[in-house]
């Protein structure tokens, strides 16, 4: 199969293209000269556009195009047609599709790409002319089960990892805002993110460790570490940040809903040391290189952890009988009042960031 333009599919999250990076590297690595275009949706571009291996990136919002439909179905054509011709346009050799969803390998149909490569979900991939056998991810990271498409074509993963690039702009405009702030350079910096990202829509709450747990933890590091505490997040967490805050008895500085996704990407580059939810910032800081504190409830870390797994990464959960009960993309309601984030303590996060510090 010929490999040298790829259009990569996926229209999930910051956190599962960020995972798609590790594919983009090593197809960058083991084709010289490969041109790779990706098709995403608007937040998860913004991670992309700085990115050097990605030559193009093709937006496509489903919700933007339902509206459209719902005000004028000639508009909506003409906009879906322009959308495959710009595809078209590019000539893509081969698609690998992550979407799990049939209505992006009829895209790729339309838009003439010969080779389309993809899991086989519920039926879904009739429109690949490659399937890959899959029930949903469970007993490994979604990194590698990615990789087993680059295994599928003769590639393999090897060592190569997520990726996140700033921009030289973005970084000298963070570091602006965090000296407006009395932030110095020799200051120790702990960011805090209590929410989690957007994916989840209005049940990201599910994954949010206690808002006053996140000031107790904070107060700590300001008090024994002379810390200073970066609190962070999209401008729809705001409440969750004023909610740290309002706990709070020592005083941190609130970036949630200040900055672009480009910017935040700067601003968790400062940080010594990230702690966080489950979600898409997670792995903004992880694709950076950052040591990151992970607090996971209902969803698998096995699955949708750091990765790789090292020293640099902790993972605070509370394995009790019910969790994770997160599985093939379906939370179930909770019968168990949440313990599974409700019951890790201040303590143990506290512990966990006291080892970590120490690491090298």
């Amino acid at each position: 199969m010929n490999l040298r333009k790829v259009l990569i599919v996926n229209p999930f999250g910051i956190g599962d293209v960020l995972f798609t990076t590790a594919v983009i590297n090593a197809l960058n690595r083991d084709i010289p000269g490969i041109k790779i275009g990706y098709l995403c949706n608007t937040r998860a571009a913004e991670i992309l556009k700085d990115n050097p291996h990605v030559d193009h990136i093709f937006i496509y919002d489903r919700d933007e195009f339902e509206t459209l439909k719902k005000k004028s179905f000639f508009s909506w054509v003409k906009k879906g047609m322009d959308f495959i011709h710009e595809i078209k346009d590019k000539r893509f050799d081969a698609a690998l599709d992550f979407s799990l969803n049939s209505q992006y390998g009829f895209f790729c149909w339309l838009a003439g790409i010969k080779n389309r490569v993809g899991f086989d979900y519920k039926g879904r991939g009739i429109l690949l002319t490659e399937r890959i056998g899959f029930s949903g991810y469970s007993d490994k990271h979604v990194v590698e089960y990615y990789g087993d498409i680059l295994h599928h074509l003769g590639l393999e993963l090897k060592d190569s990892l997520p990726s996140l690039y700033v921009k030289a702009k973005d970084l000298s405009k963070i570091e602006n805002l965090l000296a407006q702030e009395g932030v110095s350079g020799i200051d120790f910096l702990i960011g805090i993110i209590p929410g989690g990202g957007l994916s989840w829509g209005q049940d990201a709450y599910l994954k949010h460790w206690p808002a006053k747990n996140f000031a107790i933890l904070a107060d700590k590091f300001i008090e024994n570490y002379q810390a200073k505490i970066i609190i962070m997040g999209d401008f729809k967490e705001a409440g969750i940040a004023k909610d740290v805050l309002g706990h709070m008895r020592h005083k941190a500085i609130d970036f949630s809903g200040r900055t672009s996704i480009a910017e935040l990407s700067a601003l968790i580059s400062k940080m010594n040391l990230v702690i966080a939810n489950d979600g898409g910032p997670l792995h903004m800081a992880n694709a950076l290189g950052l040591k990151t504190v992970s607090i996971f409830g209902p969803v698998d870390d096995k699955v949708y952890g750091p990765y790789p797994r090292g020293a640099k990464h902790l993972v605070v959960k509370n394995d009790i009988y019910c969790r994770p009960c997160y599985k093939n993309f379906r939370y179930p309601e909770c019968n168990n009042n949440h313990k599974c984030l409700e019951d890790i303590t201040v303590d143990e996060v506290y512990e966990g960031v006291n080892n970590l510090i120490s690491v090298a």
